[in-house]
Formats: C-alpha cells, sequence, structure tokens
C-alpha cells in the first residue's frame, strides 16, 4: 500500500517536474545579455517574486522531492 502511494506521488512529481522546466523561459540570448545580464542580477531586487524565480523555485523543490521518492521507491524494492 505504502509502495502505491509513493509510485503515484513520484508519478505527480515527474509530471510538475516536466511542466516546470517546459514553462521556463529560454536563457539563450547572445553574447549582449551575457555582459548586461550580470549587472541585471546584481542590481536587480525582488526576484525571487517574478514569474520566474517562482517557476525556479518551484523546479528546486519538485527535483528535490523527485529525488527523495526516488531513493524511497529504490529503498522499498529491495526489502
Amino acid at each position: 500500500m505504502v509502495k502505491t502511494i509513493i509510485t503515484v506521488l513520484h508519478i505527480v512529481i515527474s509530471l510538475v517536474v516536466m511542466i516546470s522546466v517546459l514553462m521556463q523561459p529560454a536563457k539563450v540570448q547572445g553574447l549582449s545579455t551575457a555582459i548586461s545580464g550580470s549587472a541585471e542580477t546584481f542590481f536587480g531586487k525582488n526576484k525571487s517574486r517574478t514569474y520566474e524565480g517562482k517557476l525556479r523555485v518551484l523546479t528546486i523543490v519538485s527535483m528535490i522531492l523527485f529525488v527523495i521518492t526516488s531513493i524511497i521507491l529504490v529503498y522499498l524494492s529491495n526489502k
């Protein structure tokens, strides 16, 4: 029963990871943004409150949960 619940949770988390990665904007914009981008990140305030910041946090949290559920599933399958 526990293995089934963890498996379903693992599938949902993997879908969240895929969607959050695909929704993030591309960062390939050329050399000019590489030079000016450092000033934007240095002087930019409230970066985590933007749409991209929230997606980044969602991706990080979901990836951590994905790894944790993967480890739990491996442990349960070897038990």
